[in-house]
C-alpha cells in the first residue's frame, strides 16, 4: 500500500552561476564566484562567514539591493537578475521582508505606524493598513507595546517590531541580516526563538551571520568564503551537522 501522494515543494529561491565583479578603474574584485544555491519553501537557512567572504554581498543579491554581474536569480519562480530598478522596488515591498542589524525604525513614530511603512508604499488604505501592523505586532509578542516609540522599548523589543514590520506583507522570504548584533544575549535568545517559531509555521527564513552559535538555530548551514559556497550541511537540534 502506498502513502498518500505529497504535493512537490516548491523553491523559493535559485541562484544559478551567480557572479558578482566590482570594478576600480583597471582593478577588478571578484565579491562572488560560481554561486549556485536553491532554497526551498518554508526551510530555515543560515548563511555564515566570516568578513571580507562575501556573505554581504550575497545579501544584497538575495535581498534584490543589487544586481549579479553573470547567473541568475529566480524569486518564487520569476527572473529578477534582470529587472529594472522599479520592478526590483516592487519585489523588495512585497516579496522579501527584511530584518537589519540596526532595526532601522523611525524614532518619531508608534511601533505600529513603523510595521505599517510598508504597506503605505503597497498602496494599503489606513484602517487596513493598521490593522494588519497590530496583527503582525500581535505575532511577535508585542500586542500591547503598538503605541510604543522606539525609544520607549528595549533592543530586542525593537527587534521584534523590525520583524514584525518584516512579516506584514506576508512575503516570500524574510531575510535577517545580523539581527541579533546588537543585541544582549537575553534578547537575542527571545529574537532566535521568535525565528526558531515562524520557521515552525511555514516561513521561509534566510538568515545572514558570523556567529556559529547563531547559524545553528537553522535547519541548515551554507558556508561562504572567498565567495564560494564551501559546504552545505543539514543541522541537527544543537547545532550538529547531518
Amino acid at each position: 500500500m502506498t502513502g498518500p501522494v505529497l504535493p512537490p515543494v516548491e523553491p523559493v529561491v535559485e541562484l544559478t552561476g551567480i557572479r558578482k565583479v566590482y570594478r576600480s578603474g583597471s582593478i577588478e574584485f571578484e565579491a562572488l564566484s560560481g554561486i549556485d544555491i536553491r532554497i526551498d519553501q518554508g526551510e530555515y537557512v543560515a548563511v555564515i562567514g566570516p568578513s571580507g567572504s562575501g556573505k554581504s554581498t550575497l545579501m544584497n543579491i538575495l535581498g534584490c539591493l543589487d544586481n549579479p554581474t553573470q547567473g541568475t536569480y529566480l524569486l518564487g519562480g520569476e527572473d529578477v537578475s534582470t529587472m529594472s530598478e522599479a520592478q526590483l522596488a516592487h519585489v523588495r515591498n512585497r516579496r522579501i521582508g527584511f530584518v537589519f542589524q540596526q532595526f532601522h525604525l523611525l524614532s518619531s513614530l508608534p511601533a505600529w505606524r513603523n510595521v505599517e511603512l510598508p504597506l503605505i508604499y503597497a498602496g494599503i488604505g489606513h484602517a487596513e493598513r493598521r490593522a494588519r501592523a497590530v496583527r503582525a505586532l500581535e505575532r511577535v509578542g508585542l500586542g500591547d507595546r503598538v503605541d510604543n516609540r522606539p525609544g520607549e522599548l528595549s533592543g530586542g523589543q525593537q527587534q521584534r517590531v523590525a520583524v514584525a514590520r518584516a512579516l506584514v506583507t506576508e512575503p516570500d522570504m524574510i531575510l535577517a541580516d545580523e539581527p541579533t548584533g546588537n543585541l544582549d544575549s537575553a534578547s537575542t535568545a527571545a529574537v532566535l526563538g521568535l525565528l526558531d517559531e515562524l520557521h515552525e509555521t511555514g516561513r521561509t527564513i534566510v538568515l545572514i551571520t558570523h556567529e556559529h552559535d547563531v547559524a545553528a538555530r537553522a535547519q541548515r548551514n551554507l558556508v561562504i568564503r572567498d565567495g564560494e559556497i564551501t559546504s552545505d550541511v543539514l543541522v541537527a537540534s544543537g547545532g550538529v551537522a547531518v
